[in-house]
């Protein structure tokens, strides 16, 4: 069944007769003809009685014609929502994100954005893991996620931020030097996010640069390890950004041989994206030198301010 022979039907039930109906379409009255007569005989009944009077629809026409005329206004609105999607007067953004960055970034990416752009959708599905979120991509869950760098060559990705981990350590806790060193840090049950998947460059970066110490892997939540540090139940290694917002008690140092996160804004490299997409990444792009300013200036404060 084809988009013409629908037309020519609904034309010609309105008009009323065949020559009116191929005005209307700007089409030859035997082109009119041919695709109701190619209509009838895919459908097995006949939709008009013609005379010298015009055309008029027969009975089992007047059940169909408006399944038609259904048809066309659904097509006509499936045209007007891509025509939203081509432009910034409409469509979404479909977000996919770990916790630390949805949290401490996105509602104020969001906030700026929807002042430009009101008619525009924004979602944010939340994920456990970079791993997660990079999987969403995939399946066309997502428009735009987060991820670490580096990625895999099937997303365009471009950096966002750099998160250092950093130490943190119970209240009243007595650092003799300056500068925090293994064996202070030892001194305590260690308090790690698993190895996998988040974890694992931490984990690594520890294998390859700390003398071996007691951990507890366990733990899955942020806000979890923050607590216990708080508590007094032992250390912690920790994206800053996940931290946030550390309680003023706890002690918060730089890690004796530095190390970091490099979060980045994916995008599946071959994926049709519409111009909603390229201006929540514009307005990502604008804000990316600013949180990467912030993310320095905590940790002047990690690294001068509290330490005790």
């Amino acid at each position: 069944m084809k988009l013409s022979q629908l037309l020519a039907a609904v034309a010609v039930a309105d008009n009323g007769n065949f020559s009116e109906a191929a005005l209307e379409l700007n089409l030859s009255q035997p082109a009119v003809s041919h695709a109701i007569a190619t209509l009838e005989e895919e459908l097995g009944v006949q939709l008009f009685v013609r005379g010298r009077h015009g055309a008029v629809l027969t009975p089992a026409g007047e059940k169909i014609v408006p399944y038609a005329r259904l048809a066309l206004q659904n097509i006509e609105t499936m045209r007007k929502e891509a025509d939203l999607h081509k432009s910034l007067h409409g469509g979404s953004v479909r977000i996919a994100s770990f916790r630390s960055v949805a949290t401490h970034i996105l509602p104020e990416v969001i906030a700026d954005f929807r002042s430009r752009y009101p008619e525009i959708t924004v979602s944010i599905a939340e994920r456990l893991s970079y791993i997660e979120v990079e999987q969403a991509l995939r399946d066309g869950q997502a428009d735009i996620g987060f991820t670490y760098l580096p990625t895999s060559a099937e997303f365009e990705a471009w950096e966002l931020l750099r998160d250092e981990y950093i130490v943190l350590l119970p209240p009243n806790t007595k650092i003799s030097n300056d500068q925090i060193t293994w064996e202070d840090i030892a001194a305590y049950p260690l308090v790690l996010l698993p190895c996998l998947p988040c974890g694992l460059a931490l984990h690594n970066h520890l294998k390859a640069k700390a003398p071996p110490m007691c951990t507890n892997s366990s733990i899955v939540e942020d806000s979890t390890i923050v607590t216990m540090v708080l508590k007094g139940l032992g250390a912690a290694i920790i994206a800053r950004l996940a931290a946030e917002p550390v309680p003023k008690e706890v002690q918060v140092y730089t890690l004796p041989v530095p190390f970091e996160r490099v979060i980045a804004v994916a995008i599946l490299a071959d994926a049709l994206h519409t111009p909603a997409v390229f201006a929540f990444l514009e307005t990502l792009k604008k804000y990316a030198k600013a949180t990467t300013n912030i993310c320095n200036l905590s940790s002047q404060f990690v690294s001068t301010t509290r330490k005790k």
